[in-house]
């Protein structure tokens, strides 16, 4: 008995000897920065929006002649190498056309009607931009609404941002530990806040009447932005 009271007493006594590593954990001393990566990539695909925008007396007279003034610039893309997959129609509008000369004294009449057929077209051979504009506006489109420059798969040139965002973070927590006097240890977690493409350059179209339309591409920035909690150590 007298041997069961002494284990006993020597178990409590670990107790509070076993908590106090968890302590320390939790009071760790951690910095977290946000670090920016960004890179510059050569865009290959061009998207176009273009479409067709006529007026006529009626409105099954606007529509139907739309419709075969697109159907005959869809004709030419397809001829010029644009795959069906890659022409989207992106807007479809018919409407009145209203003579506004009486000021809105009287009842507005109607001089016709008014139908706009937008696409979206995917180009991915950027050196076949200017040619696929002219051939659609040589056959019917007479709207276009610009040009965007991307990246055909972004996952390569965005994992480059991604790991120049973490070197990023990794420089600005030494910079302050070190001003701190302290060190930077392991990583404790790692959050991505998103990232984007932009052009560093704009790109230029200008049509001209004897040449393809041309366009430059310029280059685009990828980037990438990440949270970093690193911990400190002495």
């Amino acid at each position: 008995m007298r041997l069961f009271n002494v284990f006993a007493a020597a178990t409590f006594l670990v107790l509070p000897m076993q908590s106090a590593p968890v302590w320390a954990e939790e009071s760790q001393a951690a910095i977290s920065v946000t670090g920016e990566g960004q890179i510059a990539a050569t865009p290959d695909l061009a998207t176009v929006s273009l479409g067709v925008t006529v007026s006529g007396d009626t409105a099954k007279a606007a529509l139907d002649a739309n419709s075969m003034a697109l159907a005959a610039a869809i004709d030419r893309l397809k001829a010029a190498g644009i795959e069906d997959r890659d022409i989207q129609t992106s807007g479809l509008s018919l409407g009145p056309i209203y003579d506004y000369s009486s000021g809105g004294s009287g009842p507005q009449t109607i001089l016709g009607y008014s139908a706009s057929n937008m696409v979206t077209v995917r180009v991915r051979a950027l050196d076949q931009v200017g040619s696929v504009l002219d051939a659609a506006v040589t056959d019917g489109a007479n709207t276009l609404n610009g040009i965007s420059f991307g990246l055909a798969d972004p996952v390569p040139a965005t994992d480059e941002a991604r790991k120049a965002a973490v070197a990023d973070a990794r420089r600005k927590a030494e910079l302050y530990a070190a001003a701190a006097g302290v060190k930077v240890g392991k990583v404790l977690s790692i959050s991505e806040n998103g990232g984007y493409a932009q052009p560093m350059m704009m790109a230029e179209a200008m049509a001209g009447k004897s040449a393809a339309v041309p366009v430059q591409a310029g280059e685009l920035s990828v980037a990438a932005s990440v949270n970093v909690t690193f911990e400190l150590t002495e």
